[in-house]
């Protein structure tokens, strides 16, 4: 095999490989968790959730397969083993559950939020640890992806009025002495 030579140490590469295949895990078991959830939906909120989490699951879909290409450009090999995503996964699966739609969106919420947390833990280590700013990136870019999803599901639990200003109405009325 020949010897790869992109300015990394093995050990470098190594390193962010190992990164990679948790993020790989984390979103491929978001991913079964997403689309479970959209053909488990059920309520007034059916459609909209039903076609949203349609929207999710066809992007973790694609982010699956770039986290594993990027392995791949590193010179390593994807997990890509159910056995294996479980041992690495940061995320908890919840079989035999099947919650109210909003208990399915704030599950969902608390597992964007944790790949976040994760993203920007293993963006830090590629760009200080192990000196792999083209990963950096890549991560980054995953991240905000998930930030945004995980936005639109909060959004859609405060479900909370909101004035033209930006405010609550009840947080407007304190400001001026209401």
């Amino acid at each position: 095999m020949r010897k790869i030579n992109i300015g990394l140490t093995d050990k470098q590469r190594q390193g962010v490989i190992n990164l990679l295949n948790q993020d790989l895990a984390d979103t491929y078991l978001l991913l079964v968790k997403t689309k479970k959830y959209h053909w488990d939906v059920v309520g007034p909120q059916f459609m909209t959730l039903h076609k949203l989490w349609q929207k999710h699951y066809e992007t973790l879909t694609i982010n699956v397969d770039i986290i594993a290409e990027r392995i791949r450009t590193l010179g390593g090999y994807p997990v890509g083993t159910m056995e294996g995503f479980l041992k690495i996964c940061s995320l908890k699966e919840h079989p035999g559950n099947v919650p109210t739609a909003t208990g399915m969106v704030s599950q969902l919420l608390e597992d964007h939020e944790q790949v976040v947390r994760n993203l920007r833990e293993h963006v830090e280590q590629c760009s200080n640890e192990f000196e792999d700013c083209g990963t950096a990136d890549f991560l980054t870019g995953l991240m905000e992806q998930h930030e945004q999803t995980a936005w639109m599901l909060r959004s859609f639990i405060e479900g909370e009025a909101v004035e033209a200003d930006g405010l609550k109405p009840e947080l407007e009325k304190k400001m001026v002495g209401i």
